[in-house]
């Protein structure tokens, strides 16, 4: 097999003082970080691009060319070079990994400043607390698509459509409510409200009707399979809001 390090490349991406493909910076780049010299050529115009695409027969660009061969779009360059493609329809939990990962970075800063220990009982209390506020935080960017996809599972929207919208609120406030040991008397019965029913209506979607459905618990646009995880925010709730009251008494 030839030594990729005297290969070259001939790269095609649009380059127009309105738009600078992102897709055509990622292939150079991968291109160059494999040893290829990259012959980059720009199609500056609509026009440019269009004959471009029709000489070719494609229907996008960036198009790569290696000794000739046509690879393809950056997914198959990616894919040319053995490397993971993302599939946009495909699971993920990373958004919820992303979400506690920040939430227990926080609530230890938070510890750190008010000069409390790293590790103490606070820290479990204040990661639910910011947790909760980063996940209503996510459903909050587009409520719409949020209570759309809450209607899917959750028992009390399918009959009160308002209390969808209403959930990132009640969410939010419970957990700054939390986080500042404000107003106790409100915080607790919301945050068992809530997430009494989502963990009823999770269980029954999940466990009992065996339905295959996305959870809205990081927002309307995301691909985290309702089940272990949206339970595990609604359960989080449940024991913040026993714990904070156990307390109060």
């Amino acid at each position: 097999m030839t030594d990729p390090a005297a290969r070259s490349a001939t790269l095609y991406r649009m380059v127009m003082p309105s738009h600078i493909c992102p897709y055509g910076i990622k292939s150079r780049w991968l291109l160059r970080r494999r040893g290829y010299r990259v012959d980059d050529r720009w199609l500056t115009t609509r026009a440019a691009t269009d004959m471009f695409k029709a000489g070719h027969d494609v229907r996008t660009t960036p198009q790569t060319f290696i000794d000739g061969k046509r690879i393809g779009g950056y997914d198959d360059l990616r894919r040319h070079f053995g490397l993971a493609v993302r599939d946009p329809d495909g699971t993920s939990y990373t958004p919820v990994i992303a979400v506690f990962a920040v939430a227990a970075l926080l609530a230890g800063a938070v510890n750190s400043l008010t000069g409390a220990p790293v590790l103490s009982l606070l820290l479990p209390e204040r990661f639910i607390a910011i947790a909760m506020m980063l996940l209503a935080m996510l459903k909050l960017q587009d409520v719409e698509q949020f209570s759309t996809m809450f209607l899917n599972y959750d028992l009390l929207a399918r009959r009160f459509v308002p209390y969808g919208y209403a959930y990132p609120v009640l969410e939010l406030g419970a957990g700054l409510l939390m986080l500042m040991h404000l107003f106790d008397w409100l915080s607790i019965p919301v945050a068992l409200f809530i997430g009494g029913i989502g963990a009823a209506s999770v269980f029954k979607a999940v466990y009992i009707d065996r339905r295959e459905l996305k959870c809205a618990c990081v927002g309307g646009g995301s691909n985290v399979p309702l089940g272990f995880v949206s339970l595990t925010e609604n359960v989080m709730m449940i024991a913040m809001a026993l714990w904070m009251l156990a307390r109060v008494l």
